[in-house]
């Protein structure tokens, strides 16, 4: 048998990443942060346990890659859907819109994410997260924002703010001030986007979301 060519090899690796985040978050969400392993995702994922190190230098890192992955996947699945519009208003409540609704849909994963943030590593530069920063980033320059320097970095940490308060244990505040608070800033009208009100959320946090991680399971091609 020849040996798999570099892009059969790419093509794999790109998998085995896929399934290690989609199980990481899947994990988390079921059992929480402390309860999983690198183990059980390795398990979960159906591939070996010395491979997570491969890709991840550790759990923290994994699994804030598997949440910025989630979080960038809802962000553009919000941005894109029908109907499209270039519209940068429009465009905004959508962003504001699919943050928060995470947070209200994820709650566990979303609490697990805030948590890392406040370790010493802060986030974790990945792949992940630096298309997130994209998304939000562009979505600044669309709604016509001046200071783009200086308002994303603003956006974000006010979408980080609302979506802690969302998930602080015991006392969480619900989506409609925060999004009101958000719309107002941003010159947004409430129907834009997704209000709450016309959504149903179960707040179980089991929506399907296999969707965001290409694991794509058909053969791959290893003639080429």
């Amino acid at each position: 048998m020849s040996p798999r060519s570099a892009s059969v090899n790419e093509e794999l690796r790109r998998r085995s990443r896929e399934r290690l985040l989609q199980a990481a978050v899947e994990l988390v969400r079921e059992r929480g942060y402390e309860a999983t392993t690198l183990g059980d995702i390795a398990d979960r994922a159906g591939s070996a346990r010395g491979l997570v190190s491969y890709y991840f230098p550790g759990k923290r890192h994994l699994v804030q890659s598997a949440v910025h992955r989630l979080m960038h996947r809802t962000l553009d699945e919000a941005l894109e859907r029908e109907p499209h519009t270039e519209d940068g208003r429009e465009r905004m409540a959508r962003a504001v819109d699919a943050i928060l609704g995470l947070a209200r849909d994820q709650p566990v994963l979303m609490r697990t994410h805030m948590a890392g943030l406040l370790q010493a590593e802060g986030f974790v530069q990945c792949p992940e997260q630096q298309r997130l920063a994209e998304l939000l980033r562009d979505t600044v320059v669309r709604r016509g924002l001046r200071n783009v320097d200086a308002d994303y970095p603003m956006l974000r940490s006010l979408l980080m703010g609302a979506v802690y308060a969302m998930v602080l244990p015991n006392v969480p505040l619900p989506i409609t001030p925060l999004r009101a608070e958000l719309f107002e800033r941003y010159g947004l009208d409430w129907e834009m986007g997704v209000p709450p009100d016309t959504e149903a959320a179960d707040g179980t946090g089991q929506t399907d979301m296999s969707r965001f991680f290409a694991t794509d399971d058909r053969p791959v091609d290893q003639s080429k």
